[in-house]
């Protein structure tokens, strides 16, 4: 039994199901946690009496530990499995968040974010390489956004918590939800969490693959022997990003996310601070916020059908087009509340709902033995942007950039995507959809 030639042939099951659940949970907890910082941005700086340039290096900090845990655990994910990684990432980022809630100097807040950082970064790569590893070629794509869409769905989840959490009980309230909450997913996820089949074959263990298949399919026959048409690569798995002719197509993809994670963590971050600074109230500043996020949840699940469809080549080139747009309106809007609402689910719907599909490529563009550590660099190397982009907008911040110039800006580096995008399909980046 060839595994990926009979997963192509099945209709999902409850199985696969259950896994997209637990998965996509993770990633809930993962964007509630990511997102928070930006959520209590306001409310800190009225408690602390800080400016808001202080608190360029603590979203800096929190994204340079999503960089190195993406970089780490995606590649320890291809030695050792996705499995365990995901389990200690969730302690990890766990234990990090409880302790931010009790940090009581801008110092403490800077390390514990970035060691928090280092457990959020092994989720994302890792759980959209389990869950395409048990997904049928023909709903990859989609089913891979869908468990994005968690990561941005926890993000609007945050911001809806933060707007009745923060009045009621301070800014700490959120920190500590964010910390409970992947304690109470840790043991369902220790008992019905699956490790990769694929990976497992990889490997040479194919009773634990078998064990794992029978859980999806009781009835497979006693003698069954699966087997998968890959095999490990000869180098280590990152050198193995730029061998059999793959080098072009990981750094397009590295680029790709990079400049998208720019325009993304920026508006994630300060978007809250720079509304209020607008006037609007607390509630309806962070309410204001949710829109993006709000905005990256129908952009996830409607861009996934239409790739599953369309193709990346088609979408995605729209798509940040269409951002850069959206990002030169949001900045001509200030104090057009309708326009506002209307501008940040537009761009929260091609950026946010964007940068799934850009994993999804990356996913699909390499192989078994790679999947974890193709995803895993190409959000480790793109979350230097997601560094650079909170930390350009407290220097511009600083520099009494208006809201106009800062979207402009924010609209070429789209439009640098575009570019790039396009460039990877012109060049036959064609993702291996059967691998």
């Amino acid at each position: 039994m060839e595994l990926g030639k009979w997963l192509d042939g099945r209709p999902l099951g409850g199985f696969q199901y259950r896994l997209l659940v637990l998965c996509g949970l993770c990633m809930i907890l993962d964007g509630f946690d990511v997102q928070a910082m930006g959520y209590v941005a306001p409310a800190l700086l009225e408690d602390w009496g800080i400016a808001k340039s202080a608190l360029g290096p603590v979203f800096s900090a929190g994204l340079f530990g999503l960089l190195l845990g993406a970089l780490l655990f995606g590649a320890l994910a291809d030695r050792i499995g996705r499995r365990p990684v995901l389990l200690v990432c969730t302690l990890m980022f766990s234990a990090g968040m409880l302790a931010t809630a009790a940090a009581q100097t801008l110092p403490q807040l800077i390390a514990l974010r970035f060691l928090t950082g280092l457990g959020l970064g092994g989720i994302m790569p890792n759980a959209m390489a389990l869950a395409g590893e048990y997904s049928p070629a023909r709903r990859r794509a989609s089913l891979m956004m869908l468990i994005s869409c968690g990561f941005t769905a926890g993000a609007l989840l945050g911001g809806l918590l933060a707007a009745w959490l923060i009045p009621a009980h301070g800014w700490r309230a959120v920190f500590v939800v964010g910390g409970v909450a992947p304690l109470l997913l840790w043991l369902p996820m220790l008992r019905g969490l699956p490790e990769s089949a694929r990976f497992l074959l990889l490997r040479g263990k194919s009773a634990q693959a078998l064990f794992w298949l029978r859980r999806m399919e009781p009835a497979l026959p006693a003698d069954c022997r699966p087997w998968l048409a890959e095999s490990l690569p000869s180098q280590s798995p990152v050198a193995a990003l730029f061998g059999d002719g793959l080098a072009r197509r990981t750094l397009l993809l590295w680029l790709l996310s990079f400049l998208n994670l720019i325009v993304l963590y920026f508006l994630s971050n300060w978007m809250p601070s720079l509304l209020r600074a607008q006037g609007l109230t607390m509630r309806d500043a962070l309410l204001a916020g949710s829109m993006l996020q709000l905005g990256g949840v129908a952009g996830t699940l409607l861009l996934g059908w239409c790739i599953d469809r369309q193709g990346f080549r088609r979408v995605l080139p729209a798509c940040f087009l269409l951002a850069a747009l959206g990002l030169w309106l949001l900045g001509r809007v200030e104090g057009q509340v309708l326009g506002l609402y209307a501008a940040l689910f537009g761009v929260g719907f091609l950026i946010i709902g964007g940068q799934p599909a850009v994993n999804a490529l990356a996913a699909s563009a390499y192989p078994t033995g790679l999947r974890a550590t193709g995803v895993g660099w190409s959000l480790g190397v793109g979350r230097v942007g997601s560094v650079l982009g909170p930390w350009l907008g407290g220097v511009l911040i600083g520099l009494a950039w208006s809201q106009a110039a800062l979207f402009a800006l924010l609209a070429l580096v789209s439009l640098a995507s575009a570019a790039v995008v396009w460039t990877y399909h012109r060049d036959g980046g064609r993702p291996r959809t059967g691998s």
